[in-house]
């Protein structure tokens, strides 16, 4: 396909779509009249030819009754033409074998060998349709013809009178309709034209006034596009100032003990180095966990393959245990059975690993942490506790907002370790709910996948 039908506008496809419909129905039209009025017209004159055979069946029976017998032809004497048609009907009397009457322009030659009936002959001077019929004697035998050129004639001008009109009204059906069509699509070019007027950053939604109903569903996705975009543009503002904020802080840190290290001795030197390179490795983290908001941001809702959440906690329990025995933490996994669902096994296993990251991070050495995973027929549970410290109701309020950091805690972080897990959560349809633990008296967190994520 050309570059040009690639780029034709929807007003010039529409146009050539309803001419060109238009166009055929009129020739069909055309066409069905055309063959419609040769039938009739036809049928019509057949019936005047019978017609003109009777009356010279009649006229022969009265000449027979009461007139002297014929010894030739008689041929009735050439008048002047009563109508421009009249010298293209031709007529012949046979009585028993003998012409006994003819019009004067036809020869003597019977027109026709048929003797009864209708039929169309080609002759020396034309083309004619000629009826054949009995008198009131069966030897009597009378023919009556006129030329097709008459039927032609009467033809055209009968599509004449009736084609005529149209074809003057086609060009103007053609202005109506380019018109119609281009009325119609008004409501589209308003539309690219407020579109294209619009400022680079205008996300204000565009009003429906007085647009039709086949153009509000594009006018209502543009103006959804344009709540999108919004809220993307102001999560992606608000991101860069708290991330700038929270990222001048470990720099600073780092800074400054580069700065002690630089006029310290030997030990003074070595303990700012490693609360330089503790900055750095903080940085680090919070880098790695900005870039995994960021692309669970731009993530969509998928459903992914199928994961078996009970083997990747394991798994992630046991890369995680070593730094539990470091602090000398107990952590206990429950996962017996598989349990299935449907998601991205990579950002489920970010989720798990950031809530077993929290609960060990913020848990006292010596704590113990219990980690759950359990299918049943209301959808897959995920359950992690600890005998930390818990929160309080306020502290769980804000708990998942980006850069929150419990007050008090003496734990490096960047607060957006909750953030991602409730991000993951939400695109796999996952619910979380945080609570003081019953059985271990820190927090308790559960993640649920309904039913309808699992399968």
């Amino acid at each position: 396909m050309s570059a040009a039908a690639n780029t034709r506008s929807l007003q010039g496809r529409l146009l050539l779509l309803v001419l060109g419909l238009v166009t055929l129905v009129w020739l069909s039209a055309a066409m069905l009249t055309w063959y419609d009025a040769q039938h009739e017209l036809d049928e019509l004159l057949d019936g005047h030819l019978a017609q003109t055979a009777s009356l010279l069946i009649a006229h022969q029976h009265s000449t027979d009754q009461g007139a002297p017998d014929h010894d030739g032809d008689d041929a009735l004497p050439e008048a002047a033409p009563l109508h421009k048609y009249a010298p293209k009907i031709a007529f012949q009397v046979f009585h028993e074998g003998v012409l006994v009457s003819r019009s004067a322009h036809i020869g003597s030659e019977p027109l026709s060998a048929m003797q009864a009936g209708f039929e169309t002959l080609e002759r020396a001077d034309g083309r004619w349709r000629i009826f054949a019929t009995r008198g009131l004697e069966s030897d009597v035998r009378v023919l009556v013809a006129e030329q097709t050129e008459l039927r032609d004639d009467i033809l055209w001008a009968v599509l004449r009178s009736m084609l005529k009109p149209l074809l003057f009204a086609l060009p103007l059906l053609v202005l109506a309709i380019w018109w119609a069509v281009r009325r119609g699509l008004m409501p589209l070019r308003l539309l690219g034209l407020a579109v294209s007027q619009r400022r680079a950053r205008a996300t204000e939604p565009i009003a429906l006034d007085d647009t039709p109903l086949e153009v509000q569903s594009l006018v209502k996705a543009l103006n959804e596009l344009f709540e999108r975009i919004t809220q993307m543009m102001e999560s992606e503002r608000r991101f860069t100032a708290d991330a700038a904020h929270e990222l001048r802080t470990p720099i600073a840190a780092i800074r400054s003990q580069v700065q002690v290290a630089m006029g310290a001795d030997a030990p003074g030197r070595a303990h700012a180095l490693q609360f330089a390179l503790a900055g750095c490795d903080r940085a680090a983290h919070l880098v790695e966990q900005l870039l995994t908001l960021a692309r669970l941001e731009a993530a969509p809702a998928s459903q992914g393959c199928r994961v078996d959440l009970a083997g990747l906690t394991r798994q992630v329990a046991t890369q995680i245990a070593p730094a539990a025995l470091a602090r000398q933490q107990t952590l206990e996994l429950d996962a017996p059975a598989p349990a299935l669902l449907m998601g991205n096994e990579i950002l489920l296993g970010v989720l798990v690993r950031n809530l077993l990251d929290n609960a060990l991070r913020y848990s006292p050495p010596g704590a113990t942490i219990e980690l759950s995973v359990h299918a049943s027929s209301t959808g897959v549970l995920l359950r992690v506790q600890d005998s930390g410290p818990g929160m309080s109701e306020e502290q769980m309020a804000h708990l998942g907002e980006r850069f929150y950091r419990v007050l008090g805690s003496d734990q490096p972080g960047s607060g957006l370790g909750w953030s991602i897990v409730r991000r993951v959560a939400s695109v796999h349809g996952a619910s979380v709910e945080l609570r003081r633990s019953s059985l271990l008296g820190g927090l308790d967190v559960s993640v649920h996948w309904p039913s309808a994520t699992t399968s």
